[in-house]
């Protein structure tokens, strides 16, 4: 018994001596971290004030005289790599899966004697959309989302919320709406998805219904081929890239500012309620890690959404081929659906083939184009343009595409419309689908849809009123 005891005792003297020991441990580090930042926040009087590497950056990106400046540069740059660096792999890659595996699988197709419809279906409908999707939206979400998370990796992207918490407080949001508001721009759908970061409810509501107003990936394509083609053909070739990419950037920032109008109506109506008051807190900046930045941007964003996209994608393409090819009278159902539609597209400064490029790109923005330019060809008969009904195709040449749309009878005001409507319109498929996964509401979902929907109608038929009232057009 008392041999237990003595064993008993030592224990408990063995237990209290760690503990005195990690209390010391402890109290130690606490009082040296103290004096360390004592010593970076503190100057003794009559001392220097000592450097500071991150007050010194701070004193920069934040402040109310350079920091919107600094952060707009930045965010151009982003995407000006983005756009630039997607163009070469982009290429590589359309003139893989669809200049070289596309023909040889309809050689397949051949080979083992598929009917004319299954191979249209196979291999110019399902497979191309899907192809499309992929060659132009992989390359610029590999480049942007690594970029975008080396920004977050660094620390500046708080800054950024930072910067804008102000602007989004008095709309009634959340400051941290920056962040959800810039991944946007890369995917609206990566966007929903980081809202998470919002706690309030109402608040990151707010945020996932106005994302949509941020210009992502799938709609950069329309936008710049629409502004090189029309606005930049209209001013001397020394101006053309200039006033081109000005007119992209400024439908970008026109986004930004329907985010922060829409927000601000939000929480007036539906969504009323004050602005939650957070603490935001800068951390210090740090060396990126680059192997894990390129890791969780190209597993758990780039390839995530891209599977997403084409899956959602792969139908799509098997609709257009289908309205293309199935015929009714002597006309294709799309050849109907055009005809029906060009009285509201009219109304709005577009056109028929337009809108129904809109409706068979619900579940993938980055096939509007190729569309266009197949239902263009379809339905004015052109020759020598093209692979087919139903088979989407895009054009080398400003000139050529020119051509094609302006027998399509495209003015600037039907380019300028499209610019706004590419801007201001429904979701996409996927990021619908992220919607009501992150708000399991079919309520919330209809609305983050339909709000923007009725947006660009109004607006693109307020805009062609106006200018057709004037004689602009």
């Amino acid at each position: 018994m008392s041999t237990n005891v003595d064993i008993l005792s030592t224990a408990k003297g063995l237990r209290a001596g760690l503990s005195d020991e990690f209390h010391d441990h402890l109290t130690e580090a606490l009082y040296t971290n103290a004096t360390q930042i004592a010593d970076r926040a503190v100057t003794q009087p009559g001392e220097r004030p000592r450097f500071d590497l991150d007050r010194k950056i701070d004193q920069l990106v934040t402040s109310r005289t350079w920091g919107f400046p600094m952060m707009i540069l930045m965010l151009t740059v982003t995407f000006w790599l983005t756009i630039q660096g997607a163009n070469v792999p982009s290429q590589m890659l359309s003139t893989l899966l669809i200049g070289d595996l596309q023909p040889l699988l309809k050689d397949v197709g051949a080979a083992l004697h598929f009917p004319w419809w299954l191979s249209g279906v196979l291999f110019d409908g399902a497979y191309l959309s899907a192809a499309w999707v992929i060659s132009v939206m992989l390359p610029p979400m590999a480049i942007f989302f690594p970029l975008f998370t080396l920004l977050e990796d660094f620390g500046y992207l708080p800054r950024v919320a930072f910067n804008l918490d102000r602007m989004f407080s008095r709309a009634g949001a959340h400051g941290k709406q920056a962040l959800s508001m810039t991944m946007g721009f890369g995917c609206n759908a990566a966007g929903v998805v980081a809202t998470r970061v919002i706690d309030s409810p109402r608040e990151r509501l707010i945020a996932i219904i106005t994302n949509n107003f941020a210009v992502c990936n799938g709609r950069w394509p329309t936008l710049i081929m629409v502004s090189t083609v029309f606005i930049g053909s209209a001013v001397p070739a020394a101006m053309a890239g200039l006033i081109s990419a000005a007119a992209v950037v400024g439908v970008a920032v026109l986004g930004v500012v329907m985010t922060f109008l829409v927000s601000w109506f939000l929480s007036k109506t539906w969504l009323k309620g004050e602005a939650s008051v957070f603490s935001l807190e800068l951390p210090p900046y740090r060396r990126p890690r680059i192997w894990q930045t390129i890791y969780t941007s190209v597993i758990d964003r780039t390839l995530i959404v891209l599977w997403r996209a084409v899956t959602m994608a792969i139908p799509a393409g098997v609709a257009i081929w289908a309205l293309s090819n199935v015929t009714i009278g002597d006309a294709s159902l799309a050849e109907h659906l055009v005809g029906a539609l060009d009285g509201l597209g009219w109304l709005m400064g577009l056109n028929g083939v337009i809108l129904v490029a809109y409706i068979l790109a619900i579940p993938a923005n980055e096939i509007v184009i190729p569309t266009v330019l197949m239902l263009t060809v379809l339905t004015t008969g052109l020759t020598g343009v093209g692979e087919g009904a139903g088979v989407m195709f895009e054009l080398d040449s400003s000139s050529a595409i020119r051509t094609v749309l302006h027998a399509g009878g495209w003015t600037t005001l039907t380019a300028i419309n499209l610019m706004l409507f590419s801007l201001i319109h429904n979701p996409c498929s996927t990021t619908i689908l992220t919607i009501f996964n992150e708000t399991k509401s079919a309520k919330w979902t209809a609305v983050a849809a339909l709000l923007p929907l009725v947006m660009g109608f109004a607006i693109t038929i307020i805009t062609a009123t106006i200018a057709r009232t004037l004689g602009l057009v």
